[in-house]
């Protein structure tokens, strides 16, 4: 990774590659989000949590975009078959940097997808943004500002003990049985019996509705399961 400072000047010939592709990281089976995201993501992919090396927030949510491995099961031949493109995927190449005090965007000009001749121009031939570069600007906006509100969202799951241990037996095309370990989820039990005032204390927090979203979501694990059990018999 070679991060540098985003300029319309030094990069003004840049240009962006917007398709996924697995050589390029994009096949990961898993990838953070954050409560913001939830809406749109809990239409598609399970949200479930797993427990963070660092940082201020103890637990990062993830959607599980596969089982085992290092497989995407929506990065297919034709490009992407979901009605949403997770932030963590979509703010690539860019990451939020610091000069000194203020957040910055830098670009990793290690990052395949970036060319001299092919794909979408980051910059107009004025200078100005391109339509592609503000979107994208604002996608890792999006995600930035979710990852600084993240330790208040998981310190509320953990205070009210909303979050229990999953594991998941996966019966594969072969008959094996494979357990999916080491996340964890939203404990409906715990939540429903949870007191009036306790409801009505996340619910002004801002917490109620993404933790519903990730509670809904798990509906998609069925879904995942046939899409690793089909792989599989293809492969």
């Amino acid at each position: 990774m070679r991060p540098v400072l985003l300029d319309n000047v030094n990069h003004a010939d840049l240009r962006l590659q917007t398709r996924l592709d697995a050589s390029w990281g994009d096949a990961a089976s898993a990838v953070p989000t954050v409560p913001a995201e939830f809406r749109q993501m809990q239409a598609h992919f399970p949200i479930v949590f797993q427990e963070s090396a660092g940082g201020a927030a103890r637990f990062q949510p993830v959607a599980l975009l596969g089982l085992f491995e290092s497989h995407n099961q929506f990065l297919g031949p034709q490009g992407w078959q979901a009605g949403h493109l997770p932030w963590a995927l979509e703010r690539q190449p860019f990451l939020v940097g610091r000069d000194g005090e203020e957040w910055v965007v830098h670009v990793d000009l290690d990052s395949p997808r970036l060319s001299r001749s092919e794909g979408e121009p980051l910059f107009l031939p004025q200078g100005g943004q391109s339509a592609l570069l503000e979107h994208r600007l604002s996608v890792l906006q999006a995600l930035h500002l979710g990852m600084l509100g993240l330790p208040e969202f998981i310190d509320a799951l953990l205070q009210h003990q909303l979050l229990e241990p999953m594991s998941l037996d996966v019966e594969q095309a072969s008959g094996q049985v494979r357990r999916l370990a080491g996340y964890f989820v939203i404990d409906e039990d715990r939540l429903a019996a949870l007191p009036g005032t306790a409801v009505a204390q996340l619910h002004e927090q801002g917490h109620w509705l993404p933790i519903a979203m990730a509670l809904a979501s798990l509906s998609h694990l069925p879904e995942l399961i046939a899409r690793e059990q089909q792989r599989e018999r293809r492969a």
